[in-house]
């Protein structure tokens, strides 16, 4: 039952009364009751006591990643193959079968590591998280535009995020600290190369990719496992802002790939992307020089060809932006039968962290809410705790019986779908690195892969940013250039001997010059005002 069926509002076409939050009809929203006209106000003011005390409270926890973000309904159409094959032959989740088989899904696009209302224009890794809602409950894949990740082990990322975020003591970002994290971090060197890129300020979000980053699984109905990589491609094509461009962009707008998502999708130009897997044998696949877990590695598309299998179209902008966008919630463990996890060190940290972070954040029962709550019926014997306005309970079971097993009414086991994959493991518990590192072949093949004024923006970048960090920083930053690339490690190590130190420069991660020459500016041009 929706609010207007509760309070009888617009019903036989009647006006749409205001009602405070027990129903109780508002003729005044305008003054405060009080002693006289001039107060002082009296404590019996429900109506204000009720709505100031929901308005203390309007806000959850910010997200500490992706807390700016924006998104969008659409549906998921499946191609019902895989490539040339049937998609059954790899995996039996229902959504992929039929060719035309549509699930509804929710989009929210974000940045990584700024605020929730800094300016999209910054430099930053894009998340890009999708919530299907499938027959047989969500399905969530969360990932970010850029393919790869910095680390390739879930025990750095507090470290990692901790280095990416405002300095403790000043609350300033600082380049300094981010590639103190980074230089001594060998494996992010091919993050660092896209970052600092023009791929790390996308024009828009309908114009960037989308990737799982992570290696996943599917099986099919004999319980055979594939490893596969998820990759988004947008239809609109693809587009990225060099930073003096987004400096002048956020100079006009600092919200706009949010207004761009908004606007195209209210005048019909509804995005779309085309979702595509990469498909491995599930082993650890030793004639590679990568281990194919290891999110810092792209798989090489030669060998491993994307393989369309479903387009997805967004149509349709949220009616509220905090109930649709800010409560959704996001985790890389909600699979559906025929998805499973790889043994990817990093996805095995996510899949705890993003659903224990929702808990947390908007509250126990999160999947209540209408933007998480699955389309399909839910029944399961958790009761209770913080906001729980309905019971996860089905007509005819008994409502005394809260557990399993019963032979009471209570709920039962469901059926299998299929044979149980069953991946088995011989080996010892360590605490070690993965065999095949190989930091940097990747990192240079991606630079050589960019177009000349990639590079040349990626230099500029990297050289603005590592101009103030230490000397010690600046080292191993060239060292780990160089094992790229020589031509990478000389480009930046003859930038940063032929750019002058500014005293004072904060060097903020995006890339951005002039910082200290802001905090002057600001003084020295602004005009005095008489007090009031």
């Amino acid at each position: 039952m929706n609010n207007e069926q509760q309070n009888g509002n617009g019903q036989n076409g009647g006006p749409q009364i205001l009602t405070t939050r027990q129903g109780h009809p508002v003729t005044d929203n305008q003054n405060l009751r009080t002693v006289g006209n001039r107060g002082p106000a009296t404590l019996e003011n429900y109506q204000f006591l009720e709505k100031m005390s929901h308005f203390d409270r309007e806000r959850v926890p910010e997200r500490v990643v992706h807390a700016r973000g924006a998104g969008a309904h659409g549906v998921f159409e499946a191609y019902g193959t895989v490539g040339n094959e049937p998609v059954s032959k790899y995996t039996r989740a229902k959504l992929f079968q039929e060719k035309g088989k549509q699930t509804p899904v929710f989009v929210r696009f974000s940045t990584v590591g700024h605020g929730g209302h800094s300016p999209e224009t910054l430099r930053d890794p894009r998340g890009f998280a999708t919530k299907f809602y499938t027959e047989d409950g969500n399905w969530d894949l969360v990932g970010n535009n850029l393919k790869i990740f910095f680390i390739r082990d879930a025990l750095k990322f507090p470290d990692l995020i901790h280095s990416q975020k405002p300095d403790p003591v000043t609350n300033i970002q600082s380049g300094e600290r981010i590639f103190d994290f980074i230089s001594n971090t060998p494996e992010a060197t091919h993050m660092a190369t896209f970052l600092f890129s023009p791929w790390g300020i996308p024009a828009n979000y309908r114009q960037m990719q989308g990737s799982g980053v992570n290696t996943y699984k599917w099986v099919n109905g004999e319980g055979k496992a594939v490893l596969v990589k998820y990759h988004w491609e947008p239809l609109q094509g693809i587009k990225n802002l060099t930073q003096e461009q987004a400096a002048e962009i956020q100079a006009k707008n600092f919200n706009h790939a949010t207004q761009d998502l908004y606007e195209a999708i209210e005048r019909g130009d509804y995005p779309q992307w085309e979702l595509l897997v990469q498909i491995m044998e599930d082993h650890d696949h030793p004639e590679l020089d990568f281990d194919p877990l290891d999110d810092t590695k792209l798989w090489p598309k030669d060998q491993f060809p994307w393989l369309p299998v479903g387009k997805m179209t967004l149509n349709k902008n949220p009616v509220n932006y905090f109930a649709e966008v800010e409560l959704s919630a996001f985790g890389t463990g909600v699979l559906v039968d025929g998805l499973d996890f790889s043994d990817d060190k990093m996805l095995q940290g996510r899949t705890f962290s993003y659903s224990d972070t929702q808990r947390y954040r908007v509250g126990t029962n999160y999947l209540q809410l209408p933007i998480n709550a699955p389309r399909c019926k839910v029944a399961t014997n958790q009761r209770d705790g913080q906001m729980a306005y309905h019971q996860d309970m089905v007509e005819g079971v008994n409502p005394h019986i809260n557990y399993e097993p019963s032979s009471l009414g209570g709920l039962k086991e469901a059926p299998k779908a299929g044979k149980d994959h069953e991946p088995q493991y011989n080996a010892r518990l360590v605490r070690q690195k993965i065999d095949r590192t190989n930091d940097f072949k990747q990192a240079g093949e991606t630079y050589r892969n960019f177009e000349d004024w990639e590079r040349d923006e990626l230099i500029s970048n990297l050289v603005n940013t590592l101009a103030n960090a230490n000397k010690v920083i600046q080292d191993k930053m060239i060292e780990n250039f160089t094992k790229a690339d020589a031509d990478y490690g000389r480009r930046v190590a003859e930038g940063l001997k032929n750019k002058a130190k500014n005293t004072g420069e904060v060097g903020a991660p995006s890339g951005a010059t002039k910082t200290e020459e802001g905090v002057k500016q600001a003084g020295e041009v602004s005009k005095e005002a008489k007090p009031y």
